[in-house]
């Protein structure tokens, strides 16, 4: 009896357990990635002929400890080699583990290779020569738990997922042993088969062959046993003949029943692909192939039984998310009204992209496609359901367009965007915006704010109540990043979402990424640059537009400060109305930059002492400077305890103390532009008043349109010093 070990993917022990135990295995033991077993000579043949979930069949050799690499040496030279293949024959070592003595996989495979070698040296043989892509003879050697040594030889010599009949493939193909456990975990009695996004045909190809009785290394070439001393090629004849008899009795019994696999893509090149893949399996008999849409389409064969089973794109490495979220609705809507009573089994990295076909699952499966996790969820699809999250709106019978399909919630979630957009339209023509808000949690299940930055938009998700479940919230998330890149026909990757929780003052200015997404926008014709996600807010306040255009008409001749100045856009607007000075202070080095790169993009020339930028804390700098300036804007933080900072600052706390530090740097009849979004903000008006300021609430004056719902946290004040103070 040998011993063997055969490995594969995680995830696909339990289907490999039962398939060796199904090819009279003997001693079968479990593990992770793979089951152990013994038997003769033809159970390894048939082992790598008929296994479809095994990635290597290795024999084992021998096993010993090692100490040190003098005693891996001196165990692998031990092993008589010569009596296993001829030293013509080229090796290769795969070497796994590692210890104290070997730290390295590719040391402990040059001292195995060392050893081999010369065994047949020291036997007066010709020395092996070493193959790394195609060796005649592979051999693995495992350093494992208390420097225990396993030495096996691969006896395929290659990955057994290879069944050879695929000449090419899609862009991120699945492995065919992971394509055979899906099959292995989908409906097989159903009369027909089809996969809506089958790229080179691999999972339809796999199921073809399981239902044929053929086996999945039929039409493999070069075994590596072929090399080996032991090899039986009289027994190898015989289980090939016995497996092309199965597989021709098979194949005539699915034809005879009309059974067939249908395969589509939108892509027509991966069609012809699956084409070529399917006749080098020799099932073109069984397979069609057509290039389709999955919007366009339609069950071939409505009065047989159907399963289906695909694997659309993740989005790790093909595809948007969002233009995902779109593709597993529709997905989901197509099963509906096209396959209704159909099984189904999809496979995905994501499980809220899966929630996004609004099916109910049956069973849930845990694998990997290569190193990436992945669930294969199985469905029973019915036609029908009603409204709430996670639910199919659509009616039976109601003809699929190809847009996506919405929960009942999500429609109204929809309806409200084009209700606002068209609200606008003429507003944010006529102002000549390209960033403007569009939606404000205007609805109670889609707690949200939406922005539009030229053909991007933003989406900030504030946090929900503790009352509504997380998988809820996260579902209504899907929603709106999948209305949203419908309704204003935006590109998937152009929609940005940003999660705004309980900050407080700077947090908001907090790094986020660094892609360095910047572009440009217009407002009243003055450009601004954006960055769309290192940082949680933008670099632009939209709901500021009017009280940046107030400063604009304002400053003519005058020395304007910019305090607090973030990315200095009001000082852009104050340069462009005819200001004689402009100095914008601000504690980040970062905004600073950004606020000189929003000037030189408007063609301002930066010279002192007209444009000055300084790098200070603002509080500390009002007690410090001895400048003064015809009009201040002041737009503190609401809460700051920046490290920078000698003390905390809260804006309604601190207003007066601010605005006496800015009431020292006016000239004679200046005036002050104040305001802050902190909600519900109440005005010192008796401190501000003995400070000699008359006040007026332009609050309501500089109210944007597209900000009317949160009017309550808009608070600006125009403080006009008395004359004489």
């Amino acid at each position: 009896m040998n011993n063997f070990f055969a490995s594969c993917p995680k995830g696909l022990e339990d289907l490999l357990f039962d398939e060796l135990q199904s090819l009279s295995c003997c001693e079968l033991k479990k593990t992770v990635a793979g089951v152990y077993f013994s038997g003769d000579e033809e159970t390894g043949y048939r082992a790598v002929l008929w296994s479809r979930f095994a990635s290597r069949i290795l024999l084992k050799l021998s096993e010993f400890n090692a100490h040190d690499d003098i005693s891996l040496y001196l165990g692998i030279n031990s092993i008589s080699w010569e009596k296993m293949f001829d030293p013509v024959k080229t090796i290769a070592v795969d070497f796994s583990g590692t210890s104290d003595f070997i730290r390295n996989t590719l040391y402990g495979a040059q001292k195995v290779k060392d050893a081999i070698v010369d065994r047949f040296v020291k036997k007066g043989l010709m020395r092996p020569n070493v193959s790394v892509r195609e060796p005649d003879v592979r051999i693995a050697v495992h350093l494992g738990h208390r420097n225990r040594v396993s030495v096996s030889i691969d006896i395929y010599g290659a990955s057994l997922h290879r069944r050879t009949y695929r000449a090419s493939a899609g862009a991120a193909p699945l492995k065919e042993n992971l394509a055979a456990a899906i099959v292995a975990r989908s409906n097989l009695d159903s009369e027909c088969f089809l996969d809506p996004m089958c790229g080179s045909g691999t999972l339809l190809i796999e199921a073809a062959m399981r239902l044929s009785d053929t086996a999945p290394g039929l039409l493999r070439k070069n075994i590596g046993f072929a090399n080996l001393s032991l090899h039986d090629e009289e027994l190898w004849q015989k289980c090939l003949r016995d497996a092309e008899e199965r597989s021709t009795r098979g194949k005539a019994l699915l034809k005879e029943k009309g059974v067939c696999f249908y395969g589509y893509d939108a892509d027509y090149r991966v069609i012809e692909a699956a084409r070529t893949n399917a006749d080098r399996a020799g099932l073109t008999e069984l397979m069609e192939f057509e290039p389709c849409e999955l919007k366009d389409l339609k069950n071939p064969a409505p009065e047989k039984s159907f399963s289906v089973i695909t694997n659309p794109p993740y989005g790790e490495r093909l595809g948007n998310f969002t233009e995902l979220l779109s593709l597993y609705s529709l997905l989901g809507s197509c099963l509906r009204h096209e396959f209704p009573g159909c099984s189904a089994s999809v496979i995905s990295s994501s499980a809220e992209l899966l929630g996004c076909m609004r099916l109910k699952a049956d069973r849930e499966y845990h694998l990997f496609n290569g190193a990436l996790a992945c669930l294969l969820r199985t469905y029973r699809v019915y036609e029908s359901a009603a409204g709430g999250d996670g639910q199919s709106s659509e009616q039976p019978g109601k003809e699929n367009s190809g847009t996506r399909e919405l929960s009942k919630n999500a429609e109204e979630f929809a309806n409200r965007l084009k209700k606002n957009l068209k609200g606008l339209k003429k507003y944010i023509e006529k102002e000549q915006l390209e960033a403007y808000r569009i939606y404000d949690a205007d609805l109670p299940n889609y707690n949200a704010a939406i922005d539009v930055y030229g053909d991007y938009a933003v989406i900030q998700e504030y946090q929900a109540p503790k009352s509504v479940p997380q998988h809820t919230a996260r579902q209504r998330l899907l929603d709106m990043m999948q209305v949203t890149c419908s309704v204003l026909e935006f590109p998937g990757e152009h929609i940005i979402v940003k999660s705004r929780f309980h900050q407080r003052g700077n947090e908001q200015y907090q790094r986020l990424d660094e892609e360095k997404n910047t572009i440009v926008v217009h407002e009243y014709g003055i450009r601004y640059i954006v960055n769309l996600r290192d940082y949680l807010d933008t670099g632009l306040f939209s709901d500021h537009r009017l009280v940046r255009k107030m400063i604009g008409e304002s400053v003519r001749d005058c020395d304007f400060l910019n305090l607090f100045a973030y990315t200095g856009t009001a000082s852009v607007q104050a340069v462009l109305g005819g200001a004689k000075s402009v100095c914008t202070v601000d504690m980040s080095r970062t905004y600073l930059s950004w606020a000189r790169e929003n000037m030189r993009i408007n063609n301002i020339q930066l010279q002192e002492p007209k444009i000055r930028f300084i790098q200070a804390d603002c509080i500390r700098w009002l007690n410090e400077t001895e400048d003064t300036f015809d009009f201040i804007y002041v737009d503190p933080p609401t809460f700051s305890n920046s490290k920078r900072m000698e003390d905390t600052f809260e804006v309604e706390r601190d207003q007066v103390s601010l605005l006496s530090g800015v009431r020292r740097l006016l000239k004679n009849g200046g005036r002050v532009l104040f305001t802050n979004n902190r909600r519900n903000f109440k005005l010192d008006r008796q401190g501000i008043e003995d400070l000699g300021f008359m006040i007026r609430d332009v609050g309501r004056q500089t109210l944007c349109r597209d900000y009317e719902s949160s009017a309550d946290q808009h608070n600006c004040w125009l403080l006009t010093l008395k004359s004489g103070e």
